[in-house]
């Protein structure tokens, strides 16, 4: 039988095999460069959880170690949350938290609920953390002027009222109710208001009295504009209250007006 006869491979069919070869050697070459560039890209994304730091620098070990002094405020937020998200740690999520409060407590205690949850990385959980951490510190800082404590004088007084007042955004009028030796025995919120103004139910306010046999009240409220100094409507209001409680045998022995950090005394100013 005569040898099968080979077709001679002609310039075109060798140019079309060597393209078929080229493009398939470039389409391999691509697809490997484009899982490296992604492979690459993930481990720049990935950033080292706070469990694969130096034990001394995790901020629950730190703590333990170097005590709490050695934590930034970062830190002390990040054991409040406890953990971040794929793309943040705690610690690093708590720094753009408090960043965005211009790194200032103050500041970051006014966030409410829905506020908290805006940020990627906390829930529910870890929102009511952080609030009810700020709502313990308030709570203790008042804890200065404890029921029976001896008031002597109006930064005494703002003292058992202040913590709850200077970071609302709305006006609270509060009462300190006081025995003939000036012993606190009691306090209680009178009114909740809008931005500019607050009821001061002169009747509420001395039936409390009457009711814990006070032989002196101290009234308390706050500005939230940050301005203490009080308004023609407050003077007024203070001195009606003045009056209906003469009548009752109670002393009103200083209005306070709390505005941020600060405090206007009516009894301190000469105005009582």
């Amino acid at each position: 039988m005569a040898a099968p006869v080979r077709k001679p491979v002609t310039f075109y069919d060798f140019t079309l095999s060597f393209s078929k070869d080229f493009l398939m050697l470039c389409g391999r070459f691509f697809e490997v460069r484009r899982m490296v560039k992604k492979e690459n890209r993930g481990q720049m994304q990935r950033r080292p959880s706070i469990q694969e730091w130096e034990s001394g620098e995790r901020p629950r070990e730190k703590f333990l170690t170097k005590g709490a002094d050695a934590l930034s405020n970062a830190e002390l937020l990040a054991i409040l949350i406890g953990s971040g998200y794929a793309g943040e740690n705690a610690v690093e999520l708590s720094r753009r938290i408090l960043g965005s409060a211009g790194n200032s407590l103050s500041a970051l205690r006014k966030l409410d609920f829905d506020n908290f949850k805006k940020f990627k990385g906390i829930g529910p959980g870890k929102a009511l953390s952080i609030m009810a951490a700020f709502e313990l510190a308030r709570r203790m800082e008042s804890e200065q002027a404890p029921s029976q404590a001896q008031i002597y004088s109006s930064e005494h007084a703002a003292k058992a009222v202040a913590p709850f007042l200077r970071d609302l955004d709305h006006e609270e009028c509060w009462v300190l109710y006081l025995n003939r030796s000036n012993r606190l025995i009691g306090k209680e919120r009178i009114s909740s208001g809008g931005v500019s103004a607050t009821v001061m139910d002169s009747r509420m306010i001395l039936k409390g009295a009457m009711n814990r046999l006070a032989s002196g009240i101290i009234l308390v409220h706050n500005h939230p504009s940050g301005n203490a100094f009080p308004g023609n409507e407050d003077k007024l209001q203070t001195q009606r209250l003045k009056k209906s409680a003469e009548i009752c045998d109670v002393e009103l022995i200083d209005h306070i007006i709390v505005a941020g950090a600060g405090y206007f005394s009516f009894l301190d100013e000469g105005l009582l």
